[in-house]
């Protein structure tokens, strides 16, 4: 089964650690392997290390 996605901007649905699986442009996420701890309700933020839209997975 596929991780599930979270685009920048949308509301994590649990509480838990999550990491940038690819930026919504297109562009390399290598040097990205920031986790982050997000809370439910909380918005996924921009890729920590680009500062652009990312996709987010559960981590």
């Amino acid at each position: 089964m596929a991780d599930i996605k979270f685009k920048t901007g949308e509301n994590a649905p649990e509480n838990g650690k999550y990491k940038v699986d690819s930026l919504v442009n297109g562009g390399s996420t290598s040097n990205d392997n920031t986790t982050i701890d997000m809370d439910q309700g909380e918005q996924f933020p921009p890729s920590p290390t680009s500062n652009e839209a990312a996709y987010w997975v559960k981590a």
